[in-house]
């Protein structure tokens, strides 16, 4: 069996797969300061209340876009799996060109979404990924990385808007029944959820021009389903896409 750990700056996911069978995943926060030991002990409480043995786990791959945590992340592999893991990063086979002015660049998570999204749904293809930044990477028909956007997340300008603005209070991110707000809480839902979609929609609309053809589009990441429900543009939600991409890379790799 295959642990894949995707590492991002708020949420770090988990999965099982059993062959190509995803059979569970947990999302859990990112902590920069967690100890391998700290780790370890999450994880085997993971696999514990899941029934899952941690024997049978035979490679481990981690993609992280945080530094500190790739080093705890490789002595957990090593010490409580007896695993040397396979980390997302030079030397490692992805099976994509990245036509950047400089790849190294490129996130880790991005290469490997572009990777699960050009095998599973072919190209050209767009992948937004809601997560700490909303991110647009576009792959070409024949499965080259061509370039994307970053823009800031949904988390990030709610965050601002509290921190920035006295009077405004933190809510929680779902919809309001109507766009137009009656009172301030739903008023600050529906600019943040509703400007997201504007965002999203707007942006892959110049994409596809710049392009100059149809492309799908598939939505990932924590918040990709409360976001794509009223999006014009996103074609399919995958919320899982990084981790099926990182068992793809351990095939390429074996």
């Amino acid at each position: 069996m295959i642990l894949a750990i995707d590492v991002g700056n708020t949420n770090t996911v988990l999965g099982v797969f059993d062959d190509d069978e995803l059979i569970v995943d947990w999302r859990v926060a990112t902590e920069r300061d967690k100890t391998a030991d700290e780790y370890g002990m999450l994880f085997f409480d993971l696999f514990n209340y899941n029934d899952i043995d941690a024997d049978k786990i035979d490679k481990i791959i981690i993609s992280c876009v945080v530094p500190p945590v790739v080093n705890a992340l490789e002595e957990v592999a090593i010490k409580y799996f007896g695993l040397k893991p396979l980390i997302i990063g030079p030397g490692v086979k992805t099976g994509i060109n990245i036509e950047m002015d400089n790849p190294k660049e490129v996130g880790a998570d991005r290469i490997v979404n572009a990777i699960a999204a050009y095998k599973l749904y072919g190209g050209p293809v767009i992948v937004v990924d809601f997560g700490t930044a909303t991110t647009f990477c576009l792959i070409s028909k024949d499965g080259d990385y061509l370039g994307g956007v970053i823009a800031p997340g949904i988390n990030i300008s709610m965050e601002a808007l509290f921190n920035y603005a006295d009077k405004l209070p933190k809510v929680e991110l779902n919809k309001s029944r109507n766009i137009i707000g009656k009172n301030t809480i739903d008023s600050l839902k529906s600019g943040i959820i509703y400007g997201a979609i504007g965002q999203v929609d707007g942006v892959v609309r110049r994409i596809k021009g710049e392009v100059g053809q149809e492309t799908e589009v598939i939505a990932t990441g924590g918040l990709a389903e409360l976001v794509s429900a009223d999006s014009e543009e996103i074609d399919r939600i995958n919320p899982l896409l990084t981790l099926h991409g990182l068992r793809m890379v351990v095939d390429l790799n074996s």
